[in-house]
């Protein structure tokens, strides 16, 4: 095949045409390795070299590309171009390169997104601990950043967990509520032991507008079907199971 013209378009990438019509969008990188700026004839076999190093180049890019727009882990950055449908040679050879070249490193990636989570959100330690370890970034390094989450900074968001769960509460009271709010810090990664101390100090009582509210609810939703002791009992059942006393309602 013989090389008609060059066309340079965006992106670092060449637009060549061939005597066949064959028409090929190349990176520069791939011009340059088999010197076709001067070549000018093409065979066969160093067609196929040509269109494999050029899909291993576009690759890179794809990566370096999605490296810039936010950092990633290996696994996760690995799994994004297989599901690009990238031949899984191609695939492990760049991950390698970039890795090489400084542009992907699991220590700097975990590093980065445990501040950013404890920035913008109230996850605790083993949450942050657990998603990182879903994106197979190794335990060591991340229990190493980990150490920058101090305690103090535990508490403060712990702190700031109770007092909303509270704030923003309509419906519950009492033990209810404060096992709520337990539960919720559990789940978002908190050092339990951390947060008996600090939810400890907050007094969980019954509130008495939440239980005036919830009861004049309850009546209107079960006096159509119960009446008398009976529905006093019913509504005190559903109060208790809310945290909420029954006894205090006006």
């Amino acid at each position: 095949m013989k090389i008609l013209k060059y066309k340079k378009t965006s992106n670092n990438r060449y637009k060549v045409t061939f005597d066949d019509e064959r028409v090929l969008i190349l990176y520069e990188e791939t011009i340059l390795k088999f010197n076709l700026l001067i070549k000018k004839e093409i065979d066969d076999d160093t067609m196929i070299l040509i269109d494999k190093y050029d899909q291993e180049c576009d690759v890179y890019y794809v990566a370096l590309n999605r490296l810039k727009n936010r950092l990633q882990s290996i696994y996760d950055l690995k799994l994004f171009l297989k599901n690009r449908e990238y031949p899984d040679e191609f695939v492990d050879k760049v991950i390698k390169k970039l890795v090489k070249q400084g542009y992907l490193n699991d220590r700097i990636f975990a590093r980065s997104y445990i501040y950013n989570q404890m920035i913008a959100t109230s996850k605790g330690p083993y949450r942050l601990e657990k998603e990182l370890l879903e994106k197979k970034v190794d335990l060591d390094i991340i229990k190493d950043e980990l150490e920058t989450f101090s305690e103090d900074e535990q508490i403060q968001k712990i702190n700031k967990v109770i007092q909303k769960g509270i704030n923003a509460n309509h419906t519950r009271g009492g033990e209810v509520l404060k096992k709520k709010i337990f539960q919720d810090l559990k789940i978002l990664g908190h050092d339990i032991s951390l947060i008996r101390r600090t939810i400890d100090l907050y007094s969980f009582e019954n509130n008495h507008d939440i239980a005036k509210r919830e009861y004049e609810k309850l009546y209107r939703k079960y006096s159509r079907k119960y009446h008398g002791q009976e529905l006093q009992n019913k509504i005190k059942d559903k109060l208790f199971q809310r945290g909420l006393e029954y006894d205090i309602i006006d």
